[in-house]
């Protein structure tokens, strides 16, 4: 079975925790992807955020994205996945907190992030639909 380095999106870009969200936006669409991971002054991975945050947690509560730290939409500790981590500790961590993307870790050090699509396609059928149906549930 693959691990997450054999599946993952290499060379994933941080976000700055002091960076704001226009700046965040900016580089979603430019990237072309729908998270990207936030990264403090210390070069430690806070969290992840997703171009839902920005329209949910920013633009449908009215708040000025030219003022909002990406840093402050960080909750808690981020959700990782080790680089040599199986497919099925990646389907087991997605389906435990409910995430689409994972960030990809080796050591300290932020390596990849590992989407949905890229599991499913290392998975067997059942283990993706369980996958699915885990992720789609309240």
């Amino acid at each position: 079975m693959p691990v997450a380095r054999d599946i993952m999106s290499p060379g994933a870009e941080c976000i700055g925790a002091n960076d704001n969200i226009l700046e965040a936006a900016r580089k979603l669409t430019s990237l072309g992807v729908g998270a990207l991971p936030i990264c403090g002054m210390d070069d430690r991975l806070k969290g992840v955020l997703t171009d839902r945050d920005v329209v949910v947690k920013v633009l449908g509560k009215n708040l000025d994205p030219q003022q909002t730290k990406a840093g402050e939409l960080a909750q808690g500790e981020a959700v990782t996945i080790g680089a040599d981590d199986g497919a099925d500790e990646i389907f087991a961590t997605m389906a435990r907190h409910k995430v689409r993307r994972l960030p990809v870790i080796d050591g300290h050090r932020l390596v990849g992030m590992v989407a949905l699509a890229d599991v499913a396609r290392a998975l067997p059928d059942p283990q993706v639909g369980d996958l699915l149906e885990a992720l789609s549930t309240d």
